[in-house]
Order: structure tokens, then sequence, then C-alpha cells
């Protein structure tokens, strides 16, 4: 049971969906930047070996010394683990190559599933009043995804709007079920984000009118579309608010982050 004492917890926010390239780490850096700009306090927690979340935030690889993988098997001082980026409000755990590991290295230990949850609960992490904690998971269903589901209040899914999509979905529904299950009863769904969207491309409509009619008010209003500044940002090591805040790609993330904000309102009211 949670200390009255200590402040309110952040939301924590697992952005995950186990297929590659549909828009999982532009999510978590760019819903990050949109909410930094509405003045809360998040944190992203690089969770994905390939590090892209750490790279497009601008954390050069020679200055990742602690990372998400000492924070998950070593006791580590969150004030050396945790950087400041160049958003104000955005601060990140950062990966390395190294964390391609620490799945090997956390079957052995009975705690296997819950390191990322109690390492993001200790108390010294009430000292930095996060309101948002979004974890960047790989591109699998494996033990650091599940650690990321054990950790999280919910997860947010990036649909590609493109054929096949929705197939995908079952495999990483189960997990969440499984995860509710077993581990983390109060998990729940975020939502869907439909990415990559083409709005002339009559497959991308229909990927959007099959995923509304399959998964209802789970799928966001918000709608990310293909976008040659979103494409760009990570490249300048940058969301693409810093890079081109007048870009659709901008408006997409900010929207998303006020749904967001305001679908938390109602559950909280």
């Amino acid at each position: 049971m949670r200390d009255p004492n200590r402040p309110k917890p952040p939301k924590i926010i697992a952005i995950a969906n186990q297929k590659g390239g549909v828009g999982k780490t532009t999510t978590t850096i760019n819903l990050g930047a949109a909410l930094a700009e509405m003045q809360f306090k998040v944190l992203i927690v690089d969770l994905d070996p390939q590090g892209n979340a750490s790279t497009g935030l601008g954390i050069e690889a020679e200055d990742r010394e602690m990372t998400t993988y000492e924070l998950l098997l070593e006791e580590v001082d969150l004030n050396d683990v945790i950087v400041q980026t160049a958003v104000k409000n955005l601060k990140i755990i950062p990966a390395t190559v190294d964390l391609s590991s620490a799945d090997m290295e956390l079957v052995a230990n009975e705690k296997r599933s819950f390191m990322l949850h109690d390492a993001l609960r200790q108390l010294p992490m009430d000292t930095f009043g996060f309101d948002y904690i979004l974890i960047d998971c790989p591109p699998s269903l494996n033990l650091l995804t599940v650690n990321a589901m054990v950790a999280a209040d919910s997860v947010l899914i990036p649909l590609q709007s493109e054929f096949f999509a929705l197939e995908g979905l079952s495999q990483l529904m189960l997990t969440v079920r499984e995860v509710r299950q077993t581990a983390n009863p109060n998990l729940r769904i975020e939502g869907v984000l439909l990415t990559m969207f083409d709005g002339r491309n009559n497959l991308s409509q229909q990927v959007e009118a099959d995923a509304r009619a399959n998964l209802g008010d789970l799928v966001f209003n918000a709608i990310v579309p293909r976008n040659v500044r979103l494409s760009e940002a990570p490249s300048y090591a940058m969301p693409v608010l810093a890079y081109d805040a007048q870009s659709k790609g901008a408006a997409a993330y900010r929207a998303l982050a006020a749904e967001i904000i305001e679908k938390n309102r109602a559950v909280a009211a």
C-alpha cells in the first residue's frame, strides 16, 4: 500500500507494439515534448537497446555512462541516471546496446518482472516531481516489455496505417491480459494511436475504419500523419515540436497530449 504522506505519483505510460517501425519512439519523444510544452514534468525511460529515443533527444552515446541497464540491474543514484534533455521539463534515462543482455540476466532474478516497477517507485524519485513517465519499449514482447507493463498504469499502442496492422494487435492484447492476471491488475489500455496516416490513401482510411469498428473509443481521435518534418526531426536530435513547431506532425502530438490529459481528468473525476 502506498504511503499517504508521499506526493501524488506520476502517471506511467508504456508505449508498446511488438512490430518495429510503427512509430513507438517517435510517439514517445513527441508526446513527451508536447506534455513538457504544457508545463508537465516528464521522464522518458528508454527501454529499447537500440537507444533511438536517447539519440533522438540529443544524448550522445559517449554521454550515456549510466543507463536503464544500471537502473534495472544495479543500485544507482537516480541523479546519475536521469539526464536533462535540451527540452525544458523533459528528462530521460538513456539506453545503450548493453540493455540487450539485460533480458538474459533478469531471467535468473525471482523479481524479474518487477525490476522496473520497483526502480520507478523508489523514494528518491519523489524529489523530481514528475507528472508523467513514458516508457519506450523494444519491438518485441520480451521480458523488458513485460517489465514496462508491470511498471505502467497504462499501455499506449501506436498502430501503423497499413495492411495487416490490426493482426499484430491480438498478441499484444493477450500479453496485456496476462500481465493484468499475474502482476498488474490495474493495467489498462491508454489508447490506440493511428500513425503514418495518409488521408489521400484508401488503405489508411480503411485501417482507420476497421480500427474504430473493432476497438471503438480505444482509438484516439488524434491521428499522426505521414509528415516529412516528423521524419527529419530525429536526424537533428530534436522532437518535431522543436524542429518545426508549426508542422502537421507537431500539431498531431499536441492534440494527442491534450486528449490524454482530458481522458485522465475524466477518469479521476
